[in-house]
């Protein structure tokens, strides 16, 4: 083999390494930007997946879908008001648990249709919501399912209690996560 052969053969394959290098970092970043968007929902996504390509791919179109959202910051007086009527459900639990469950769920939707998700359909609004409620996703899920269960029949008070912990979390998430965003806003 020539010595110009070989030059272009070690050229090629030093191309070949420095793309595939380039390549696996792109990859590595991008998946570490999903991690940090979607926190412990990339996990939960790639555990139902079974796939990561499969699961990455779906919380890419999720970000993409979001872009019809218009997400909107809760003013100080709105905030005020949803907090005393989650307050009224707390108290309402006391006495009729039961009711007070679907009463939290019904608020968390009226704060959510009030920001801007969408409020229809469950699937949609974990969807939604993971692009910036991914912390409290999980307590969500959760909540939703227990409330489910107690709609079809009986469910221990241990139950619901835990049902109201778990939307009160992604409760508070929803009016006190923009916070920092309001005074931004307002500083501006």
């Amino acid at each position: 083999m020539s010595a110009e052969a070989v030059m272009w053969v070690a050229v090629i394959s030093g191309v070949m390494v420095v793309a595939s290098a380039v390549g696996f970092f792109w990859l590595r970043r991008r998946r570490d930007r999903l991690r940090e968007r979607f926190g412990p929902e990339y996990e939960r996504t790639v555990a139902a997946a079974g796939n990561r390509r499969a699961a990455e791919r779906e919380l890419r179109a999720r970000r993409m879908r979001s872009g019809p959202l218009d997400i909107q910051p809760l003013d100080p007086d709105s905030r005020r008001g949803y907090a005393e009527r989650w307050a009224a459900v707390q108290e309402r639990f006391v006495n009729e648990p039961g009711p007070a469950v679907s009463e939290a769920d019904l608020l968390v939707r009226a704060v959510m249709a009030k920001r801007g998700y969408s409020t229809e359909d469950f699937a949609q609004q974990v969807s939604d919501l993971s692009l910036r409620h991914s912390r409290t996703l999980e307590h969500y899920r959760q909540a939703h399912e227990i409330s489910g269960r107690a709609g079809d029949g009986w469910v221990s008070i241990q139950e619901l209690r835990q049902a109201m912990t778990h939307y009160h979390a992604l409760f508070d998430d929803l009016i006190g996560g923009d916070q920092w965003t309001l005074r931004a806003r307002a500083a501006v």
